[in-house]
């Protein structure tokens, strides 16, 4: 069994008590962790070497950003990819070992994109549909013929109509508009990936990681987006044994706006 999980922090050092409750009461063998917002010598490592997860891939930097992988198993081939040329730490892979493979994990934290989604007016907008350009290009060429892999991470789109709230209130909303999701499903596609989350959920079923801090009563309107996914290669797809998106978690004491989520790989 190898159970993989990823959660936008939304500042590590702040939501360390956090990250340690869902280590001990989930027990993940992998954790993901987007928008840590540190550089990498400020971050609590010792914290999770403590909690059983020795080995760590970090890059971060000061205040932004920042992705991170955590486990309790070897991690090897450690890398890290900058996009767009923003020297921004938005990407970090490692590998592990699963049933016998080698499995490269790539967790990604792409932009949120601003407020306006017009990329003529909107520098942060056009740098969102550059960066997933740049992911379907990577992903369209020989480093990923025929290799095991796991995308995770805060992609920051939700894809379909039931990935959030009210298609009709957010259609022209950033994170749920035509141009954003055209870009992912070529992301998708380049990769020939399978989106775990909707292979175990159908598609038709709301579905939501991420709930707004603007929110007064988050729970009460449950106004959320699926932003956070999962998703993997062909030849790992078989292996979904259980999926768990903790929407308590957003209840937690100073929480972050997503929740955790975490799917189980079985060997067949």
């Amino acid at each position: 069994m190898l159970r993989i999980a990823t959660w936008n922090i939304n500042s590590v050092r702040l939501r360390m008590p956090l990250v340690l409750r869902y280590l001990h009461e989930h027990q993940p063998d992998v954790l993901c962790l987007q928008e840590t917002k540190c550089r990498d010598a400020e971050f609590p490592a010792s914290d999770l070497r403590s909690a059983g997860y020795e080995h760590l891939a970090i890059h971060g930097q000061k205040g932004y950003h920042g992705v991170a992988i955590a486990s309790r198993h070897p991690l090897s081939s450690i890398s890290r990819r900058d996009f767009c040329a923003k020297g921004d730490a938005r990407h970090i892979a490692a590998t592990v070992e699963f049933a016998g493979r080698e499995v490269a994990i790539h967790n990604f934290y792409v932009p949120a994109g601003g407020d306006v989604p017009d990329p003529q007016v909107n520098p942060k907008f056009a740098h969102k549909l550059g960066f997933l350009e740049e992911m379907s290009n990577w992903m369209s060429g020989p480093d990923w013929q025929n290799s095991s892999a796991i995308l995770v991470g805060d992609l920051n789109i939700a894809p379909l109509e039931a990935d959030v709230w009210s298609h009709k209130a957010l259609m022209n909303v950033v994170s749920h508009t035509a141009v954003e999701i055209d870009r992912l499903q070529n992301v998708l596609a380049a990769g020939a990936w399978v989106d775990a989350l909707r292979q175990q959920i159908p598609p038709h079923e709301k579905l939501y990681t991420w709930w707004s801090y603007r929110s007064p009563n988050w729970l009460a309107a449950d106004k959320g987006r699926r932003l956070d996914h999962i998703w993997l290669s062909g030849d790992l797809a078989a292996n979904v044994d259980a999926l768990e998106i903790l929407k308590d978690a957003r209840g937690w004491e100073r929480p972050s706006d997503h929740v955790p989520v975490l799917i189980s790989l079985k060997s067949r």
